[in-house]
């Protein structure tokens, strides 16, 4: 197994178009690796286990089929320490390489520990970039030279002008930039939902192994049909599906929540795109997803309108782009950030969907089914939940890191920690996500099949979501009641008499101390 230069390819770098590729060496070991280290340090969904190893699998095998040399060190192998650095430096050995090349990891926790193994035993890394974002670690500093005020929006702009997409001499399509209001409905019961497109991956093997490791994971599988792609063809086919049958409808309900009565088969996809797997791993580019689905809406313009498409597009090169860049840019202070001072341990049914509350039931039901749940059933049911009842970031980080299929650090962190929990101070979101019964019920169906009555406040079967709503407002009044955006809030709180106050603020803090029995 000799070899002059050693190149690492870590699980989230399956990227078959990386100028690695294009010529092959003799002298050139690639080397990919099951690790314990990956597989525990949270717990995760066994999906995503599993889908990450078959992936891994598969990529190997498309490059030592494409003539290059590959080493694969699988989980159960013998020789396999569970290190990543310890298995590099056997690895060193074992071969004579005088090289070592890494593509840069993604991940600050990967990023720091392969710097830290080289600085310490004086090894010289030479390092390349993944070829796969649009724009680099130090985004912000380049698209904000003269402020520390991050809009997600200026810097959408920026990415998309920069890239030409949507743009006709200069300007935005349409005259608009954004159509994020007409992308707020709720599914109406007669509009039809096709099916998602899922795949039938036989990961039996893999899941024996994963027992016969004492690999602890959460949620449920079929080993013999796992659901997700696991190859760049079928990531490929899971994005021509979204074009012909999600687009369409996408971003009008990408803020909708229904259930499998309403929906059946579909309520966990609805028109999402589901390719963040493929995405994260980097089967797939975000340009190349961008322009199939623009060269999709241009020609096909009479059934899917600009709203649609552009709503698709601020996801994949705005929000995803700019939530790495703030993770580059914050990281490691980022991942301690608390400015709420939330201590609240995660409540059991995040780990059971074991509660009365409809919206959670379905939501964390759907997470342990399929690893997966769309944004707004993160952001304004679990996490949502999880901000009005002061859960810890740190909790909630992990869980959410842990149960869904595309978690990854760099992109969970600052969805989780900024956007969902106001851990950072407003870093990302200029206000807390947070809302009433009211958001459920305007957008979904799930009240309608609750315990709660979402119309009640206080009370028997009050939902829990109005009154700790209020009892947010009041505890974090110092923080908030001079945010602009919140004016409104405060303005209705200071309205109420003492009574309802002390009422509302009654009832939350009853279901807070019964918060793992709501």
């Amino acid at each position: 197994m000799k070899a002059k230069t050693i190149r690492l390819i870590l699980g989230d770098q399956l990227n078959a178009r990386h100028r690695w590729f294009k010529t092959k060496n003799s002298e050139t070991l690639y080397v990919m690796m099951e690790l314990g280290q990956e597989a525990d340090y949270v717990l995760h969904h066994r999906q995503k286990v599993l889908a990450f190893f078959k992936a891994m699998r598969n990529f190997s095998n498309a490059l030592e089929s494409a003539g290059h040399r590959i080493f694969y060190l699988r989980l159960d192998d013998a020789r396999n320490q569970q290190s990543l650095t310890k298995n590099l430096l056997w690895l060193l050995e074992e071969t004579g390489a005088k090289h070592i090349e890494c593509q840069q990891p993604d991940e600050y926790r990967l990023d720091h520990q392969l710097k830290s193994w080289a600085g310490a035993n004086n090894i010289d890394i030479k390092w390349f970039d993944t070829e796969h974002f649009l724009t680099g670690r130090n985004a912000l500093k380049d698209y904000f030279p003269d402020t520390d005020n991050y809009l997600m929006e200026t810097f959408y702009r920026k990415v998309r002008s920069e890239h030409d997409i949507l743009m006709e001499d200069g300007k935005p399509i349409g005259g608009r930039w954004n159509f994020d209001k007409e992308n707020q409905r709720k599914l109406p019961k007669s509009q039809s939902v096709t099916e998602p497109l899922v795949f039938a991956n036989d990961v039996s093997d893999i899941d024996n192994m994963l027992s016969k490791q004492n690999i602890k994971t959460m949620g449920n599988v079929n080993p013999k049909q796992l659901i997700w792609p696991v190859n760049r063809k079928q990531a490929q086919q899971l994005l021509s599906y979204f074009c012909e049958f999600g687009l369409p409808n996408f971003g009008r309900y990408q803020d909708t929540m229904t259930t499998d009565n309403i929906t059946p088969g579909a309520h966990w996809s609805l028109f999402h795109s589901r390719l963040s797997f493929a995405l994260n791993t980097k089967m797939l580019h975000p340009l190349e997803v961008v322009h199939s689905a623009v060269e999709h809406w241009s020609n096909n313009k009479d059934t899917i309108s600009l709203a649609q498409i552009e709503g698709f597009v601020r996801q994949v090169i705005g929000w995803r782009e700019f939530v790495r860049a703030i993770y580059w840019k914050f990281m490691p202070d980022y991942k301690n950030t608390n400015v709420l001072n939330h201590t609240r341990a995660l409540p059991n049914y995040y780990w059971n969907a074991e509660t009365k509350m409809s919206c959670m039931h379905h939501s964390i039901q759907q997470s342990f089914d399929y690893a997966y749940a769309h944004h707004i059933q993160r952001l304004m049911v679990t996490g949502n939940f999880a901000l009005l009842a002061g859960v810890s970031p740190d909790a909630l980080d992990d869980w959410y890191l842990g149960i869904y299929i595309d978690a990854i650090e760099w992109v969970e962190l600052p969805n989780t920690r900024g956007m969902s929990q106001y851990a950072d101070n407003g870093l990302i979101a200029t206000k807390p996500y947070i809302s009433s019964a009211n958001y459920m019920k305007k957008m979904g169906h799930y009240c309608s099949q609750c315990h709660y009555d979402p119309n009640k406040k206080t009370g028997d079967k009050a939902c829990p979501f109005n009154s700790l709503y209020w009892h947010f407002i009041d505890r974090h009044k110092e923080h908030f009641e001079n945010n602009p955006r919140m004016g409104m809030m405060y303005q209705v709180w200071r309205k109420k008499s003492e009574e309802e106050k002390s009422e509302l603020l009654s009832q939350a803090e009853n279901y807070l101390q019964t918060v793992n029995e709501l």
